[in-house]
């Protein structure tokens, strides 16, 4: 969802503030998108901590899931990123974007996914389980033409070391 001062919860409206404070060059009037990882508790902690703690650097999803509340991803865009329950935990960069059939995703991109043992078999199977699932959700059957938007990222805040981190 595209984020306005008028539009989010206090938690929300602090957590953009401290980052306005603590990472030069973010415009407080900055436009933000504002979701979670995954579709449950249990998974958007799993890859929250893996982006907080560094081997996450990209994600994919399903093109059919952008519409106009909840916008593709655009190179520059910044995304703050809550836990399941809506607790701000960060706030991302974008820096690529590719829209491919499932199909054609590349080794490297699943690698900079840094989820599981690092395989492309193990992101893989992760995908298909999880994109079977929510397809639906969407309208849509998953296979391997479905389109997906693989998304690279640089986490802004918080950075390494900072005082605010998740919640294990």
């Amino acid at each position: 969802m595209n984020a306005s001062a008028q539009s989010q919860p206090k938690d929300i409206l602090d957590f953009w503030v401290e980052v306005c404070r603590n990472v030069p060059g973010i415009d407080p009037k900055a436009n933000y998108d504002v979701w979670y990882f995954g579709d449950s508790e249990a998974l958007a902690r799993e890859l929250a901590m893996l982006v907080l703690d560094g081997p996450k650097r990209a994600t994919t999803g399903l093109l059919a899931q952008f519409n106009e509340n909840s916008p593709l991803p655009r190179v520059g865009g910044l995304s703050l990123v809550t836990d399941f329950g809506g607790k701000p935990l960060m706030l991302l960069r974008t820096t690529s974007v590719e829209i491919v059939p499932f199909r054609e995703v590349t080794k490297e991109f699943a690698a900079a996914e840094g989820e599981g043992d690092g395989s492309f078999e193990y992101w893989r199977d992760a995908h298909v389980r999880y994109f079977s699932r929510t397809a639906s959700n969407y309208g849509i059957e998953f296979g391997p033409d479905t389109p997906v938007v693989c998304e690279c990222f640089e986490l802004l805040y918080p950075v390494k070391g900072a005082s605010y981190t998740a919640q294990k």
